[in-house]
Order: C-alpha cells, then structure tokens, then sequence
C-alpha cells in the first residue's frame, strides 16, 4: 500500500488546492506530491505549491473535452449555478452553450473584477448592460451581481443571492479560467466552512484542475469547478511572464486618442487598430496599464510592424513573438447613431466616443476574438 493510500484512508486523496488526484509516480503529471508534503496540512500537489510560493506557472492543464466531461453531468442534477465573468473580458469569458450544461438548473451570473473600472462608471447601467449582454448570447439568469472578490466589493450581494436561490441545493461555481473564480470561492470557505485550506489562487490559467466540493453546514456543497480554457482569449496565447502586462490588477485609466482617418493604434505588438475610414473623431482605449499605445499612419504600420516587433512594439519579445500566432484582419463597420466598442479578447476594449460611424480593421492573434458591442461605458 502507497503513503497516499495510507493517507486516504485517515483524510483525502485530491490535493487541498486544486483538487487533483494526488500521485507519487511521475513528477511531470498533474497531482504529483513529494513524501514530505504528506507530512503537512492541508495536503496540496507540488504545482499548487510552486504557484502558492513561487508563483511559478505550470504548463499542465486538462484539455477542453477534460473540462466539457467534468461540466456535463450538472445538468441532471438539481443545484443552483453561479456563472462568473470577468468583466474586463465579458464576452470572451462567458462560457459558450452553458445552458447546454446546467440544465433547467437556476444561474447567477457574477460578475467580477468591477474594480477595475473608473470611479465615475454607473453600476446600476453596468447591470442593465449585463442583462442585455446575457439574454443576446442565449442566457437566462435569475440575478446579476457585481463584484469584486479582491477587493471585497458586493460580496455580501453575492452571499444573499446564493441564499435566495439555493434552496437547500448544491451551488456549482462555473467560470472560463482566470475569471477570479478561486478567489471568490476562497471568501465562501472562510465564512461558510470549516474547511481549512483554500484553494490556489493565481494570475496563471487553468489552476483549479478538478472538482473541489466544500461542505456546507446543511450537509450541502459548494463545488468548484476547473476553468474553462478558451483560446480565444489573447490571456491564453500570450508568454506566461507577459500576462502581468497584459492583465490589469488595478482600477483602468483611459487613454483618449483623436483620430482622422487612415491613422493606427498598436497595443504593444500583440494588436494593432486602423481608423480606416469617418470622420474626426476620440476614441477611448481601456487596457491595462503594462501595455504602450503607439500610434502611426496607416500607410507606415506594415513597416513599423516589420521592423520594430519586439522592441518598440513590446510584449512579446523578439523571442516570443515567433510563438504567437500570425496577425489576422477583421474588418468593423460601425453605423452611425450607435455607441460601440470594440472588444479584443483578454486585451481589453475601444470606445468609439461619438455616433458618426467609421470603418475600421482590427489585427489580432489568429483565433482571438473581436467583436464589436454595445457600449460598456
């Protein structure tokens, strides 16, 4: 009989962290504890241990049919779904046929990460947006509340909710990875169980990598549930030590740009947005504030591209430039009378500040997504 063996007969076999199924065999797999973590407690994976101390990322995580396994027996079972998204990435973390998963099962949708909007930004019109945002993609929900679990913002909001919709049920946590899901479920264990351990938390994807089930007092549970990992998402693509560039941790400060047509923006050297056509107008860039906005004529951005990718235009380096998948265009016509934005997924958005309409050609990793929106702010 194995030390894990041993263990399991006396506590657990899942990491603490992560929820994996620990083993001693291969250092290289998911779940791999050294003998003198057994001695410890709670009990958490060598991987959870290196992101909880060193930060240091781990390339393991389960492939998407792993997840879409794990996510699709919810649906024959009676429980109530809380669906976080991060509202700097709104549509690119939404989950993609989630009602295909839960069921006739109720859903919360929670919005995280509110934080980092400006002070000025409206909450109530924010819910409103949501509420539009969730019934265009298919979802029907019976709350939205905002939040910020870093910062402890309307988590109460989220707590009353949970209790108002539960009704003695299981509560799935679901989410698209990076979402701030970990983090929230952190605050559920601290004030509604006796479970010691927290779960890992960090700024690197897929680090919940199995079904963690935190018991309730009614002899329910809180379950979460791994990260769905979208490729869609430029936080998915990018170098691991490029991400702090690219995700923002504090509040967004907006840049203004006035722009006559045939000018270009580049976001660093990982997107790059042509005003093609319109008339003079501002535009609002929302995105973190790692990143460097360049702007240039439209006749000179292949060759800014060309010979500054790396250096001026920055992340990614020379280096991991070559790792990225090429630039691909995606043409926008943006009618007028509208006030849109432009989302590039895990990058962040561009306002268009009046209603004179424009034509525009965004360049984005191939497979990020890109989409024009209602207006967030």
């Amino acid at each position: 009989m194995t030390d894990i063996a041993t263990k399991q007969d006396q506590e657990q076999l899942n990491c603490a962290g992560c929820g994996v199924k620990l083993q001693q065999q291969d250092p290289a797999k998911l779940g791999y504890v050294p003998q003198k973590a057994l001695e410890k407690e709670p009990v958490i994976c060598q991987r959870c241990f290196r992101i909880k101390h060193y930060n240091e990322a781990s390339g393991i995580t389960l492939d998407q049919d792993d997840f879409l396994r794990l996510l699709g027996h919810i649906g024959s079972t009676k429980s109530l779904v809380v669906n976080i998204v991060d509202i700097f990435d709104f549509e690119g973390s939404m989950i993609s046929g989630l009602p295909r998963f839960v069921g006739d099962n109720p859903i919360i949708l929670v919005v995280n990460k509110i934080d980092l909007l400006p002070k000025v930004t409206n909450l109530n019109r924010i819910v409103n947006w949501v509420q539009r945002q969730a019934k265009q993609l298919g979802l029907k929900v019976v709350d939205v509340v905002l939040c910020s679990a870093k910062k402890n913002m309307g988590f109460d909001r989220v707590i009353a909710s949970i209790g108002e919709h539960r009704d003695g049920r299981d509560v799935y946590v679901v989410g698209a990875t990076n979402v701030g899901k970990s983090t929230l479920i952190n605050r559920l264990i601290s004030d509604f169980s006796d479970l010691e351990s927290e779960l890992t938390v960090s700024q690197y994807p897929g680090t919940t990598l199995d079904m963690v089930k935190i018991p309730l007092d009614d002899g329910h549970y809180v379950i979460d549930t791994p990260g769905i990992v979208y490729k869609h998402r430029l936080t998915e693509l990018v170098a691991k030590r490029d991400l702090a560039r690219i995700m923002p941790d504090k509040q967004l400060k907006p840049l203004v740009f006035q722009l006559d047509e045939k000018q270009t923006l580049f976001f660093g050297g990982l997107a790059r947005f042509d005003f093609v056509r319109g008339a003079h107008q501002s535009f609002t860039i929302y995105l973190a504030g790692g990143l460097t906005v360049h702007r240039t004529k439209l006749d000179r951005a292949d060759e800014l591209y060309a010979g500054h990718l790396g250096e001026l235009l920055a992340p990614p380096s020379k280096a991991d430039a070559e790792s990225l998948p090429p630039l691909v265009k995606h043409a926008l016509h943006i009618p007028k009378g509208v006030k849109q934005d432009v989302l590039i997924s895990g990058l962040g958005w561009i306002k268009l500040n009046s209603e004179t309409g424009a034509e525009l050609v965004v360049h984005a990793p191939k497979g990020v997504k890109v989409i024009a929106r209602e207006a967030l702010i």
